[in-house]
């Protein structure tokens, strides 16, 4: 059970659409973000790829265990800002992985 209690992150990768950039960004700072803190995430990283094969933006939010964050994963709220942030990105995918204090992907 001491598993449950290790802090989580959860990461969102995802390829802004071009035509909407500037509403993405309006929505992420305005909305997504301060939202998901509300939610109770903590966001800790954010990541833009300048080369390479790989989803233009990476984030990560921490979460105080992997319940905590799987609630808020089944939450109407979330599912209502995920299912708009769609309406601005591309290629978007989400995992949970084990807090570490370095890059994850």
């Amino acid at each position: 059970m001491e598993q449950e209690q290790e802090s989580v992150k959860l990461l969102l990768s995802f390829d802004p659409l071009p035509g909407k950039r500037e509403a993405y960004f309006q929505y992420v700072l305005g909305e997504f973000i301060p939202t998901l803190e509300h939610l109770g995430l903590q966001m800790c990283e954010a990541w833009h790829t300048a080369y390479g094969a790989y989803p233009l933006r990476l984030t990560g939010f921490l979460a105080s265990d992997r319940h905590t964050l799987e609630g808020i994963l089944t939450s109407h709220d979330f599912k209502e800002l995920e299912t708009r942030l769609q309406e601005f990105v591309i290629n978007y995918q989400r995992r949970i992985v084990p807090m570490k204090k370095r890059f994850q992907f």
